[in-house]
């Protein structure tokens, strides 16, 4: 599902991608070498996630083809097609240049005699690469200005929109992509406004975009929480297929990361902390969420957190679904975990975990945690690499936190987080600075013990013929044992609590 505010950067990449990267990864690093100490640029400057995160079967949106510029060199209004999709406030939809006479008179603007000189200079056009339309005639005689022209064509727009979905009234638009266009609405049984994303004519006949379309708004119906984005409606309105849901006015998380750098940890534990509840509710219901990422959460100007995109939710016992996507990779490959890169039948709460565990990474080191030059080699670095610590690309972390996201980051779904629930008790223990009681520190075994018979610093050596009883064996011998002890009363410890 696709959370909507002013703004437009989770729309770039939400539009674009309810249906995510799918493909055989082993296909992918058999084509591909996968390199590890290339140089690469930091994704998070990127404008957006890495691209190619299409459905393989997904076709390529048509291109517009660009109109040229009349030969006069004055600015004319552009007006594209809107055959596929609904009118599109701001920009000039078809069918406005038709009634735009009728418009512009009725409103007083121009009188009729006016009206008729520009409408004989666009008839007697004889260049075919001229053109010009009434609207580029009122324009050059000055009896509309821009702003005039592009205020009704969003009234009409709005009000042609209106018509298409009984019950609501389209504001304006918000966004559009490959898969999807967005509208402002009001819904006008209840006097609140809504988003509505709207299906394009193109895709109507296909049954594979239609299912999932519907898939999204069924799934999204099934979660009521003040943390997840509310689904409210869908349908079909003529040729559109619909879906109404909550409208959130705010940021992605992606948008304020990228403001501020990094978040303070105190606030990142707060965001998590939000999406942690919010999976909670859906994992108790069956649902797993599959791509999370700071472009999926939003946040109010009041700290409000919102989860949003279910396009790739999953029930945990669909087994249909699950083998028929068995192989393939869902996601994002930034934020993916190694259990959905491999394409496992058996995908569970703790792909979630990972997800955001490797956006709370994100957020608090202003860096994802794994980067490549495609997609291939950053998922290959998640099943392989391992994971630089949080705390040492941002000292300021506690210890405590950066055990958290580690191990929310395990490659392993067994040394995660098993349950949000978990995942919350540690957050909660972090947050008032006591120890998490499931995030440990680990213990490199290979670094405290010392070699036997190895002499240390300012030590002398000691005759090969009385190495065997040489004293500095005796210390070796002693100094292991010691950590021994020390190691095993340190899981004990750990056992017990």
């Amino acid at each position: 599902m696709i959370p909507l505010w002013r703004g437009s950067s989770l729309l770039d990449a939400g539009l674009h991608r309810q249906q995510a990267y799918h493909v055989s990864f082993a296909q992918q690093e058999s084509r591909e070498p996968m390199t590890h100490d290339h140089p690469q640029p930091d994704p998070s400057d990127a404008s957006d996630d890495i691209p190619a995160l299409m459905d393989s079967n997904a076709p390529d949106p048509a291109p517009i083809p660009k109109r040229p510029a009349k030969a006069s060199g004055k600015k004319r209004v552009e007006t594209t097609s809107g055959s596929d999709d609904m009118p599109s406030p701001g920009n000039t939809t078809a069918g406005f240049d038709t009634v735009l006479g009728k418009i512009v008179v009725e409103s007083g603007l121009v009188t009729s005699d006016e009206l008729e000189q520009c409408l004989e200079e666009a008839k007697s056009i004889e260049n075919p690469e001229d053109l010009r339309t009434l609207s580029d005639f009122l324009l050059e005689h000055d009896y509309v200005t821009r702003h005039q022209l592009d205020r009704m064509q969003k009234e009409f727009d709005a009000k042609k929109s209106s018509q298409r979905i009984p019950g609501y009234r389209i504001l304006k638009k918000l966004g559009s992509g490959a898969m999807a266009t967005v509208f402002l609405a009001k819904q006008l049984s209840l006097d609140r406004l809504v988003a509505i994303k709207v299906l394009p004519k193109k895709f109507s006949s296909d049954a594979n975009f239609i299912n999932r379309f519907y898939k999204e708004g069924r799934s999204a119906a099934q979660l009521n929480h003040a943390n997840i984005v509310q689904a409210y409606d869908v349908g079909q309105a003529g040729d559109h297929h619909y879906f109404v849901m909550e409208y959130v006015e705010g940021e992605t998380i992606y948008d304020r990361t990228k403001a501020e750098k990094r978040l303070h940890e105190a606030d990142a534990i707060d965001v998590v902390m939000q999406v942690a509840r919010a999976l909670q509710h859906a994992h108790e219901r069956g649902l797993i969420h599959r791509d999370i990422k700071p472009k999926n959460i939003m946040i109010t100007g009041r700290n409000k957190v919102k989860l949003a995109d279910l396009g790739l939710a999953r029930a945990v016992d669909d087994e249909v679904a699950a083998k028929a996507e068995a192989g393939r990779a869902y996601g994002t490959p930034y934020y993916i975990s190694p259990e959905q890169i491999r394409g496992e039948v058996d995908i569970g709460p703790q792909a979630d975990i990972y997800g955001l565990g490797a956006t709370c990474y994100h957020m608090v080191t202003g860096r994802v945690p794994f980067s490549g030059k495609n997609p291939s080699q950053v998922m290959h670095k998640h099943l392989k690499s391992e994971l630089t610590p949080p705390d040492h690309l941002n000292p300021s972390l506690s210890a405590g936190f950066s055990q958290v996201i580690e191990m929310m980051m395990a490659k392993k779904c067994e040394d995660r987080y098993q349950t949000a629930a978990d995942l919350l008790e540690d957050l909660e223990l972090t947050r008032k600075n006591e120890t998490p009681h499931y995030a440990r520190p680990k213990v490199d075994l290979s670094k405290l013990t010392v070699k036997l018979g190895q002499a240390q610093p300012g030590e002398s050596h000691v005759d090969e013929g009385n190495s065997g009883n040489s004293p500095v064996t005796a210390i070796s011998i002693t100094v292991n044992v010691v950590l021994a002890i020390i190691v095993i009363v340190l899981l004990l410890i750990s056992f017990n609590s």
